[in-house]
């Protein structure tokens, strides 16, 4: 083996060494620096097809328009959106702990009733199946945002008074914050609903996506 050849072997050894050890302080460096970051904490919804981005591209959604902006505004944070189109409270309430104990929560949105009041379901099992789920939600530790929805007037004063009251009772008993009706910003315009006149268009969703974040936005403090 020639001098020559020697002296490069030695020479690309060093290098390498230097950057197997830059390589070691940089991993050392990231690991801190997510440590100091804490780990990721998930936010779950718990909705029907209103939050499900029921006709839109999921990306289009209230939901995931809420996820992009907790990106941008709160880091460390994620959304799982768990909504299914066509649940009922009585779906929800039967999928809480699962979802629960998969998602390990810190902040959970229950976004459910629509489809109870759109067929008539008793008031009474409605609210016990809100409570249901909102109690499981405190026991794993959660926040809760409760999130709730009015009923068009055809079905009755007695009924759809007794409705919104529904969503009140349950948030002051369990106190837990309340949105009164997710599609407030947007209820009375027919342009902002799909032709089924009962789910919102892409471009109204940012106006629901601003709507939910200031009730939201604290339980990620």
């Amino acid at each position: 083996m020639s001098q020559g050849y020697k002296r490069d072997h030695t020479r690309t050894a060093g290098v390498l060494g230097c950057l197997v050890v830059a390589l070691a302080v940089g991993l050392a460096t990231l690991g801190a620096s997510v440590a100091e970051a804490g780990p990721v904490r998930t936010v779950l919804v718990m909705g029907d097809s209103l939050s499900a981005a029921y006709g839109l591209a999921p990306e289009e959604g209230w939901v995931a328009l809420t996820a992009e902006r907790m990106a941008k505004e709160t880091p460390g944070w994620r959304v799982v959106n768990a909504s299914v189109s066509g649940e009922t409270t009585a779906g929800g309430a039967a999928r809480i702990e699962r979802e629960l104990a998969r998602n390990q929560p810190a902040v959970v949105v229950i976004a459910l009733g629509g489809n109870d009041g759109l067929r008539g379901l008793s008031l009474k099992q409605t609210r016990t199946h809100l409570e249901k789920m909102v109690s499981a939600a405190k026991a794993s530790g959660a926040r809760v945002l409760l999130v709730g929805m009015r009923m068009p007037p055809n079905l009755g004063k007695a009924y759809t008074e007794g409705f919104a009251a529904n969503y009140r009772a349950v948030a002051e008993a369990h106190k837990v914050s309340l949105l009164p009706f997710l599609l407030e910003p947007i209820a009375m315009d027919r342009a902002s609903f799909q032709a089924d006149n009962i789910h919102p268009v892409a471009a109204v969703q940012p106006k629901l996506r601003d709507h939910v974040w200031p009730a939201l936005a604290p339980l990620l403090k």
